[in-house]
């Protein structure tokens, strides 16, 4: 793949005024690094590891105590390397440096509700919930979940929780009783919050009614903790040990006390989507986590204490904890609850121009989705305080950049980031020093050594393979929880070559050090023996009008795979023969004829996990006859039965 020229480039001013720019200089000065722009920086941080998270901490400002002469111990095991084994450190003391009258968090949801809390007050909230858990017997070690729209309590909670040196959990509360209980069952927190209700799509739904199902499956659980969001009166009855927000803070402000732990000491358990069976509970320790976000923010995101950043996402997806992060940096953290969609797909635009983002994050589906809807922000918006776009969750396709820089707004960066919830960041990502080239992400992230290996485990560049990091870094998982030998931590990543990550992904490296992802390689397409990423489908099937989205797999077929291709059309469309041959046309002159399906056929949905990413192991073990693991993790399940009736087409 060749993409000679950027579609968008940092102006003088922009490269001078980075946080990276100022960092590359902190780097030759006080550490006398032979840096001289981000291409050397990454071999300076790849090659002296030790040096640069050395040089990251101070710049950002780390809050910390104890020996930091080691940096880095067995930086050759993969799992086992330490970092910062001497420091003592609090993950909450860091997000919450700053206590004054600046704005910290603003939230917004579809009700209207509209909600701001200055630092000096987002302290004095934590400060009462850490007394009231405190008084409640929750300490170090221990667990607290919630199970809760993205509000200000979740972040209250979750900074609460980890002041203590107690452990959070979260997931959203659109989880169905199934998939709250496989989670929050394996790790029986001892506090649990949920709201009373939330609202998307123009409707309001009851959390309470299923916490009191989800209570009688996950014994041990000494408090709950209701949150009063909807502004509608509610019960406590049938829910034991039940108490609401206001009367578990009680009245008393006492001094914030945080309690200091070890750089690897659990902060957050995190969930695999659990498509394949129970969800893998990954555990994220504290000082890897705050150090990568920070990382990530400051010089990756070029976040300063005057932004204003936001990211669509629910407390289910690490992106939550991420954005959270931001609070270490002072910035304002702007969270909206609600559906992207309601009462049009405006809202979140709307969003940006009310609170004056300059950050703004979402999902590469939700960019895809505002342009087919014919959304064309740059005439209805100002969109005067945006600078940056992130854009997760999947493949950001080449017609979305296109999009944003001809529709959105030409002077921004369209930032495409991937990595996941088993780093809780990233592996590629932005750069406010870097060119953006249609389709890629701009750069490998700093301090990662990410690879790209062919079949026999060798790093190539320009040819597709397997994403992988063959070195160590900070926010590797401590472990998954119950698994006290490793050996699920181990299957799970470095099974497959010897002390090397590898992540799932199927990539290219390109000639300008850019990264493109051609989706996961467990669903990757196999025809004739040929590999295809399904995003190379999707790009193509995509672009035309009638299609909403697509989904492909692999059927077993005479010896060999064929491609089977489904798409959900606009409504009022049907799947004819001359649209069938306009979609296999826009394929084999964009691709190659391999891609090809060998039938397609069209459905009214398409199945995806809670966080909103399609499934295609769903679907193929479906149309195989195969049972589906754990539908529980699927946001519609039901949609998997219009692939099951779809088999007997799929016989011939």
């Amino acid at each position: 793949m060749s993409n000679l020229r950027p579609i968008w480039e940092p102006s003088k001013e922009r490269i001078e005024r980075a946080n990276l720019s100022r960092f590359i200089r902190f780097a030759q000065t006080e550490h006398k690094a032979l840096v001289t722009d981000y291409h050397s920086l990454y071999d300076f941080s790849i090659h002296h590891p030790e040096e640069f998270w050395r040089a990251v901490w101070e710049f950002c400002g780390i809050r910390a105590s104890g020996d930091f002469d080691e940096v880095l111990v067995d930086g050759d095991k993969m799992p086992g390397a330490r970092w910062f084994p001497g420091v003592r450190l609090n993950f909450a003391q860091n997000l919450l440096r700053y206590k004054d009258e600046r704005i910290a968090l603003i939230a917004r949801n579809e009700w209207g509700h509209k909600r701001e809390l200055s630092y000096a007050q987002l302290h004095d909230a934590v400060g009462r919930l850490a007394h009231a858990l405190r008084a409640a017997g929750v300490k170090t070690g221990d667990r607290v979940a919630g199970f809760l729209p993205n509000i200000p309590e979740a972040v209250i909670a979750m900074l609460a929780t980890a002041s203590l040196g107690a452990v959070w959990s979260s997931c959203s509360p659109d989880f169905g009783i199934n998939g709250v209980v496989d989670r929050f069952g394996q790790i029986a927190p001892k506090v649990l919050f949920t709201a009373d209700a939330y609202g998307y799509g123009g409707k309001r739904f009851d959390c309470l009614s299923k916490i009191r199902e989800v209570l009688g499956k996950i014994p041990g659980v000494e408090k709950l903790v209701v949150i009063p969001y909807s502004g509608n009166a509610f019960k406590l009855d049938g829910l034991p040990n039940a108490v609401a927000w206001p009367n578990f803070l009680g009245s008393e402000a006492p001094e914030l006390e945080f309690t200091p732990t070890a750089f690897d000491h659990p902060l957050y358990v995190m969930y695999s989507s659990g498509t394949t069976g129970v969800p893998k509970c990954i555990v994220h320790g504290a000082g890897g986590t705050l150090i990568q976000h920070l990382k990530e923010l400051v010089l990756h995101t070029d976040l300063k204490r005057e932004d204003r950043i936001f990211y669509y996402t629910t407390c289910g997806w690490m992106m939550w904890n991420w954005l959270v992060s931001s609070l270490a940096v002072g910035a304002s953290v702007v969270l909206y609850d609600g559906s992207p969609f309601h009462p049009d797909g405006k809202v979140l635009w709307d969003l940006v121009d009310e609170v004056d983002i300059s950050v703004f994050g979402t999902s590469a589906k939700w960019i895809a989705a505002v342009e087919k809807a014919g959304i064309k922000p740059r005439e209805s918006h100002k969109l005067l305080s945006l600078k940056t776009i992130l854009s997760t969750g999947s493949p950001l396709a080449d017609e979305s950049f296109d999009y944003v820089y001809r529709d959105v707004k030409e002077r921004v960066l369209l930032s495409s980031i991937s990595g996941g919830t088993d780093i809780v960041s990233c592996f590629a990502l932005g750069n406010p020093l870097l060119p953006v080239y249609r389709g890629e992400l701009q750069c490998r992230g700093l301090g990662l050594k990410v690879e790209i290996l062919d079949d026999g485990g060798k790093p190539v560049r320009e040819e597709k393979g397997e994403l992988a990091c063959t070195a160590p870094f900070p926010c590797m998982p401590i472990g998954f929880w119950n698994d006290a030998d490793g050996t699920k931590y181990k299957n799970a990543y470095f099974s497959k070559v010897d002390n090397v990550w590898c992540h799932g992904d199927h990539a290219l490296l390109t000639e300008h050090d850019g990264i493109v992802i051609y989706g996961r390689s467990d669903a990757v397409l196999n025809p004739g023996g040929v590999r295809i990423g399904t995003a190379e489908i999707y790009r193509q099937v995509e672009q035309l009008p009638e299609v909403l989205e697509s989904i492909a797999v692999g059927q077993e077929w005479d010896n060999d795979v064929r491609v089977i291709l489904f798409v959900r059309l606009r409504e009022g469309q049907t799947l004819d023969d001359a649209l069938s041959s306009r979609i296999r046309k826009q394929i084999r002159d964009n691709t190659t004829p391999r891609h090809v399906p060998a039938k397609i056929l069209q459905v009214a949905d398409i199945p995806r996990t809670i966080s909103g990413k399609i499934t295609e192991l769903a679907v193929r073990e479906t149309i195989h006859g195969r049972p589906v693991k754990n539908t529980d993790a699927l946001a519609n399940p039901q949609a998997l039965q219009l692939f099951e009736a779809l088999r007997a087409q799929l016989a011939s």
